[in-house]
């Protein structure tokens, strides 16, 4: 037990908590699901709770959900046009499951959901999946001029669409690691400062002196990692947008 308390990925383990079989296949109540119950009641509840009540003057809960709406609304029109407006609700869920993850994360003792690549290629997955059905729904065999670039020599054509069909491959791939490679480096890298000053602190005065640079360390990355949380639902949210773009305009 004592070497879990330091061990920077134990934080990550998947834990049962209501086992669950049917047939072959584990479908287990998790530690991960009931964060993400708990992510999606968080988020829910924070929107419902501040603008239930809505009044002309917004108070400082009020601001912070239409600064939330306005915000992706505003991202949304500038990577999509007017037309991208169709699938706000879709931006705005996403960007505020992942926000409202990320900070459930920094909370000690709490579970980060977006630390496992499996959440964030889930999520991935909806986005260039919306982008795919949406896409030929609308264009037909049309939205595959998404991979022929105009201006193209023709002798070039191929390698073109060749790259262009592996960059759009690639999209849920980078799309997904860029939000779990940040917040699992993040979290690791605080738990280490943090178990130094855990460690140092048991070797007395001398110890306690030393944890002083670790501590202040920890802090600072705790500030960063708020910073990240913010910074990485805004990455995700706007790759969304862009995405969602081709869907609606796949001729370049």
């Amino acid at each position: 037990m004592a070497a879990d308390k330091v061990d920077p990925i134990h934080q990550f383990h998947i834990i049962k908590l209501i086992p669950i079989k049917i047939g072959s296949y584990d479908v287990s109540f998790t530690n991960s699901a009931l964060f993400m119950v708990a992510t999606v009641i968080v988020a829910a509840a924070f929107l419902y709770l501040t603008t239930s009540s809505r009044s002309l003057v917004p108070g400082r809960l009020q601001s912070v959900s239409e600064m939330a709406y306005e915000f992706v609304g505003n991202m949304l029109r500038d990577a999509a046009g007017t037309q991208g407006m169709r699938f706000f609700p879709l931006v705005f869920s996403l960007f505020m499951f992942v926000l409202v993850a990320n900070l459930l994360g920094l909370i000690p003792y709490f579970f980060t959901i977006t630390s496992h690549i499996i959440v964030t290629f889930g999520l991935a997955i909806l986005v260039i999946g919306t982008v795919i059905v949406y896409g030929f729904m609308k264009h037909g065999l049309g939205f595959l001029k998404l991979f022929v670039p105009h201006g193209v020599p023709i002798y070039l054509m191929p390698l073109v669409v060749a790259i262009e069909v592996i960059s759009f491959v690639s999209r849920p791939v980078s799309l997904s690691v860029r939000l779990f490679a940040n917040m699992l480096a993040g979290h690791i890298t605080l738990k280490v400062f943090s178990g130094f000053v855990v460690s140092l602190s048991a070797l007395g005065a001398v110890g306690i002196a030393g944890s002083v640079l670790p501590l202040a360390m920890a802090v600072a990355l705790t500030a960063l990692e708020l910073l990240v949380a913010f910074l990485q639902a805004y990455v995700f949210a706007v790759l969304t947008c862009m995405y969602l773009n081709d869907a609606l305009h796949p001729s370049h």
